[in-house]
């Protein structure tokens, strides 16, 4: 009876996580869907959400000492540092030099969180291959 219990813990664990990371990469596409520099195509609110759930996901990468995890968390690395440096750019232009999202602005956080959008898909690329490969 114990061992089902605890297989069960364990799926349960799998699907938080396969959860958190494909949240991470489908919020993640919405936001850099639409015209690269029209800001609102953009909205602030789901850019938020992208980085609460990439923080999320990074979070649960971290407690796996595979080869496999080591590479999982640097991809998502690699996205919360793209989001941190997009939300940088936003925060500068509106509220320090108050310039506003100009199409240049906008553009620039759109390609910083293009650059997140591809470690994500790696991610989830990486994952569903160990998924594969590890079998049922």
């Amino acid at each position: 009876m114990q061992i089902a219990d605890r297989s069960t813990v364990m799926n349960i664990e799998k699907v938080i996580f396969g959860f958190f990371i494909i949240l991470a990469l489908t919020l993640n596409f919405g936001f850099v869907m639409g015209e690269i520099s029209d800001p609102e195509h953009h909205n602030v609110y789901e850019f938020f959400a992208v980085i609460v759930v990439n923080f999320i996901a990074m979070g649960l990468k971290l407690g796996d000492r595979s080869q496999i995890g080591a590479l999982l968390l640097a991809t998502s690395l690699v996205a919360v540092l793209q989001l941190i440096s997009a939300a940088v750019v936003w925060t500068v232009a509106v509220h320090v030099t108050q310039t506003g999202l100009s199409p240049g602005v906008t553009a620039s956080i759109v390609s910083l969180a293009g650059g997140a959008l591809l470690a994500n898909i790696v991610s989830v690329v990486m994952l569903v291959a160990d998924t594969l490969m590890s079998g049922r």
